[in-house]
């Protein structure tokens, strides 16, 4: 499947589930506001029916027009014609709570106008209660023309939310299901991503190890000539091509066979004090002929006072190989490369305050090549990554180089990190700890 398909599916996906998301939202704030009216519609009728049984009670007459006024989200006042006992209000509350199933706790407080203050009030609380803090009655709002009792419930939106039980496990279902989507999605692209790379090496590798064994076939033939015998010095010739090219195809097929054996078993490194310096003095031998055939300059500044730590020097060589060798292949023109050695802790080197700090060596690997995107620094190091080039294929390789790199400089104990400006070329920083992994 295309990228652009799967990326119009993912947005069409993301598209629907956000709808069905607002749509739930909305849905569940109706069914709050619903719930809140059916819950505010309760305690108007039971405090109503309270106002009638004390008016019924002391024998009063007397017709309250709505005496129930809901004053904030929480608190509601009744107006009564006297003052009142307590406990006789609170049995009533109790019970016409109990009829119309209202289970939470609540504070309830009474007001005398003639003395214009609160004359009574308690804390109610039941199996549904909560631990939220009461109000002060004195800072209750109160009407000074008439005789009041108060009712205040602190745990209301609790409640309420206890009561949408089905809304709240429908939106909590659907939350992982967009929670597995997401996760999904993530390992499609993922695989995706893996199976480009891998595709990605299949061709670099059918590539790679075409030219040296069409090269081979084709020396062999000649070797198979019946004249070929007459002429030693080209029979030498072809014998020769067919030896290099045998080698260069076993150094392939080993690159490749290291990084799975690396995957299967622990890294055993032959650590020995070595001078970081003749190994790159090797290695920039080795590349300075290749470098200068395409007219280019390989430059050392070694810096470095001590340059000896603890290290296995195959690895390491390998190390300042692979480096140079994409320091070449990655710059189009004339190459310009140049390796810088310096001795400094892994504090400094991280460009931060550290409590460890531990004596070591940087070797920096600088060229002014292509340079590497921002978006593809954080892959480099993945195994079988290439950065893309487009439909050119003059870039070697099968994408183990970089990947070999980290594998080996992280068993050493050591750190690596790369600062690169696209055209403008890169800058690859290792960190080597002087008495080896730490």
């Amino acid at each position: 499947m295309k990228r652009k398909t799967i990326r119009n599916i993912i947005i069409l996906a993301a598209a629907l589930l956000l709808s069905l998301i607002t749509t739930q939202i909305v849905w569940v704030g109706k069914a709050f506001e619903f719930q809140e009216k059916q819950f505010n519609y309760d305690i108007k009728d039971a405090l109503k029916n309270v106002a009638q049984q004390i008016l019924k009670h002391k024998k009063d007459s007397s017709l309250l027009i709505d005496p129930v006024k809901q004053i904030s989200s929480n608190q509601f006042n009744v107006s009564i014609n006297d003052i009142l006992h307590p406990y006789y209000l609170e049995s009533l509350l109790n019970k016409e709570f109990g009829k119309h199933q209202i289970d939470l706790g609540y504070e309830y407080a009474i007001y005398d106008c003639f003395t214009d203050s609160v004359v009574f009030s308690k804390i109610v609380t039941s199996g549904n209660s909560s631990d939220a803090e009461m109000p002060n009655p004195a800072e209750m709002k109160w009407e000074k023309d008439g005789h009041y009792f108060s009712v205040y419930f602190p745990s209301k939106s609790q409640h309420l939310l206890k009561r949408m039980g089905f809304w709240i496990f429908s939106t909590t279902i659907l939350f992982i299901v967009i929670l597995f989507f997401v996760y999904t999605i993530s390992i499609i692209l993922k695989q995706k991503r893996i199976s480009e790379i891998k595709n990605d090496f299949i061709n670099n590798m059918t590539h790679e190890l075409k030219t040296p064994i069409s090269t081979i076939g084709l020396s062999s033939e000649v070797l198979l000539r019946p004249d070929i015998l007459e002429n030693p010095e080209r029979f030498k010739n072809y014998a020769q091509i067919i030896y290099h090219e045998n080698s260069r195809l076993k150094m392939q097929v080993d690159r490749v066979l290291q990084m799975a054996s690396l995957e299967k078993e622990e890294i055993q490194l032959n650590t020995q004090l070595i001078d970081v310096h003749e190994v790159i003095k090797n290695s920039v031998n080795t590349f300075k002929l290749i470098v200068e055939e395409r007219e280019g300059s390989l430059k050392t500044e070694l810096f470095a006072v001590n340059p000896k730590i603890f290290a296995d020097e195959v690895h390491l060589t390998n190390i300042i190989h692979n480096l140079l060798d994409n320091a070449n292949k990655y710059s189009p023109q004339k190459p310009e490369i140049i390796i810088i050695t310096q001795n400094l802790d892994s504090g400094k080197f991280e460009n931060k305050k550290s409590s460890k700090y531990v004596d070591g060596i940087v070797v920096s690997v600088a060229d002014r090549g292509l340079g590497i995107k921002s978006e593809d620094q954080s892959f480099i190091f993945d195994k079988f990554y290439r950065v893309p080039t487009g439909n050119l294929h003059d870039v070697k390789g099968f994408g183990l180089g970089l990947n070999y790199v980290k594998t080996m400089v992280n068993a050493h104990g050591g750190k690596i990190k790369v600062k690169s400006v696209p055209g403008k070329g890169s800058n690859f920083e290792i960190w080597f700890p002087k008495n080896g992994k730490t």
